[in-house]
């Protein structure tokens, strides 16, 4: 039987209050779908409204020159045009064997907060099943509790876009809070990044209150990292 993992978008296609176009980034999506694809994973793609996911525009610019990003784009949007929606994901969560959060802005507005995913996060964490999640996607963790309320990621290692990172795109007036210090404060200051403003950073660590595999990637640079570290926990 192919492992199966539950790869999360964004459904936020605007920053809320501005008109500045967001949503999912597309290499954060292409390089970990490319690793797990090319290893018989098998994948549903689910987002909070389901449907149509929004790629965020600037990331398809950005990335014009990677050319698994550009194949991806051209080749794979069945993928993203039709997600599930993440409650109808619920009842058989028990059939995924990971999860993982696709980064871009948009999760820091949607699935920050949204009481679904928290429910599938809590779900997968209690029972030892690897949660993923790549740049901006680690804010679902900010929120997530154990069942018995703790912080899931209390005392965990734990990576995500930083604050310099943020400043240098000059989004970071736009976002609700800076993610480097909201996963810090959550954390226990157990935030770390690369030596260099977008270098690569992968960090797995244990969800130590429940024990299950805790897999952050810090920038579009980790995606693929994180798409490796994962297969390696599904054991594939």
């Amino acid at each position: 039987m192919a492992p199966k993992v539950l790869v999360v978008l964004t459904s936020v296609d605007k920053i809320p209050g501005h008109d500045h176009p967001t949503g999912w980034y597309l290499p954060e999506f292409a390089h970990p779908w490319q690793i797990l694809h090319d290893a018989g994973v098998e994948m549903t793609i689910a987002s909070p409204k389901g449907g149509e996911a929004p790629l965020d525009p600037s990331s398809v610019k950005m990335f014009e020159s990677d050319e698994l990003s550009v194949n991806f784009h051209k080749n794979q949007q069945a993928l993203w045009k039709n997600t599930e929606r993440l409650a109808e994901i619920v009842p058989k969560a028990h059939e995924y064997d990971a999860i993982f959060y696709v980064g871009g802005h948009g999760p820091m507005f949607d699935l920050v907060n949204d009481p679904v995913s928290l429910s599938l996060i809590q779900t997968f964490a209690s029972a030892k099943k690897p949660v993923s999640a790549v740049c901006h996607g680690p804010a679902v963790f900010v929120n997530a509790t154990t069942p018995s309320g703790e912080p899931l990621i209390k005392n965990s290692t734990v990576t995500g876009f930083s604050n310099v990172e943020e400043k240098q795109v000059q989004l970071d007036h736009l976002m609700p809070f800076l993610l480097e210090d909201k996963l810090n404060e959550v954390s226990g200051n157990k935030f770390v990044s690369a030596e260099q403003p977008w270098g690569e950073r992968v960090v797995v660590d244990k969800t130590h209150q429940l024990g299950g595999l805790l897999i952050t990637g810090q920038n579009p640079a980790s995606a693929g990292g994180v798409g490796k570290e994962l297969l390696k926990a599904l054991g594939v």
